[in-house]
């Protein structure tokens, strides 16, 4: 007689406190009280946040609080190990007592890392895994300026290690933030092409952490809200930038869908995606973007109940669909929905041919702790496959 498998435990954790709302960053210096006593603050800016009088207004703020502040916007858009060192030594050289970021992924990445660097200056290197972060940074406060990473509510920073061409992760619950400010008033100036990018980041977390095989209750109910705001607000977004009610929507599902990867995981989607960027620098949430229709159709055989669940959020389902249905209604879907955003299906435009293929193939097969999270076992030959869907 045999014994059915005892399913796995499954777990959540995120930031220490949420505050979301139209001009929500206004409340900060109140938050900060709740956190403790601060004298110095570190901000880690987002240029264009910077050139929109965004940080002076807040470092004002903190002034009238007694907090003295200085702010760096020296993180590069896909922030390398030598990149997030030096900014860390500067700001080390200022002795802040508390850490603020401010802007997309890279720059909240960025900032979760320097708060970690500041209390115990390891080589990051040594913190490229899982749990390698030894003791809690200073105190973070993150506050996107996209709606795509969800980084302000997960575990988790990337950064490019340029001698393996890769992108990479580091994942701890010291990387947690003890408080995020969701404001979508922040978001109403992202240009068109990065709300295409970002959303379709946000979406694609959310889909892979509803396939994935660590989903679970908790990270379903993320997934699928998730999903819903976004695919009902992106194309909104997009197209008209102004649209709060959207952003809004938009800011709150790349936050549901970053506590979605939390609790499951990505998977394949990411895993390609990672030496595209580390490679060729193409953005995150173009590379994810360009996957995902192709990567949704490798595994449909394997995710048809997850394809309705799918279809189901992304207000595709009719009554009684079949999972032949739900899958070419999401792929379809999908390849619509790049079109219209904009974003590209040939990776010849980055600079990739045929010649780079088994490259990028043997690097992505590296990142394993995602290819083990796909639901459908992916190897050399599928990989490479799926890369020369985007090398037509």
């Amino acid at each position: 007689m045999t014994t059915a498998k005892e399913p796995a435990l499954y777990g959540f954790r995120t930031a220490g406190s949420i505050l979301a709302g139209r001009h929500a960053l206004e409340q900060l210096p109140q938050r900060l009280h709740e956190l403790g006593r601060f004298r110095r603050a570190a901000i880690v800016a987002q240029p264009s946040i910077l050139r929109q009088g965004t940080v002076d207004r807040m470092m004002a703020k903190l002034r009238e609080e007694g907090i003295t502040s200085f702010c760096t916007t020296e993180v590069q858009q896909e922030p390398t190990v030598e990149n997030i060192r030096e900014v860390t030594d500067k700001i080390s050289a200022e002795r802040p007592d508390l850490i603020i970021g401010i802007g997309g992924g890279s720059v909240l990445d960025a900032a979760k890392l320097i708060s970690v660097l500041l209390t115990d200056p390891v080589d990051l290197h040594t913190l490229i895994g899982i749990d390698r972060v030894a003791r809690p940074g200073l105190p973070a406060v993150l506050i996107p300026t996209t709606s795509g990473t969800g980084s302000e509510v997960t575990p988790n920073a990337i950064v490019t290690v340029p001698e393996q061409e890769l992108k990479v992760g580091i994942i701890s619950r010291h990387l947690l933030p003890a408080l995020v400010i969701l404001d979508p008033v922040l978001t109403l100036s992202l240009p068109p092409q990065i709300t295409a990018a970002t959303g379709m980041d946000a979406f694609t977390h959310a889909f892979e952490s509803l396939i994935s095989n660590k989903a679970n209750p908790l990270s379903d109910m993320f997934a699928m809200e998730s999903i819903r705001l976004i695919s009902r607000n992106l194309l909104s977004a997009y197209h008209d930038g102004g649209d709060l009610e959207a952003r809004e929507s938009m800011l709150l599902g790349s936050m549901y869908g970053g506590m979605a990867l939390t609790a499951a995981g990505t998977a394949a989607v990411h895993a390609l995606a990672y030496p595209l960027g580390g490679k060729f620098g193409i953005p995150h949430g173009v590379a994810n973007s360009m996957l995902l229709p192709h990567v949704t159709a490798y595994n449909r055989d394997a995710i048809g109940g997850r394809l309705i669940l799918a279809a189901q959020a992304m207000g595709l389902a009719g009554p009684n669909l079949t999972e032949e249905e739900a899958g070419d209604r999401v792929i379809l879907t999908l390849r619509e929905w790049t079109r219209q955003l904009g974003i590209p299906q040939d990776l010849r435009a980055y600079g990739v041919s045929d010649g780079d293929v088994d490259a990028l193939t043997a690097a992505a097969l590296q990142v394993t702790r995602l290819l083990a999270n796909n639901p459908k076992a992916v190897d050399a030959e599928a990989v490479s496959a799926l890369y020369r869907k985007l090398l037509p």
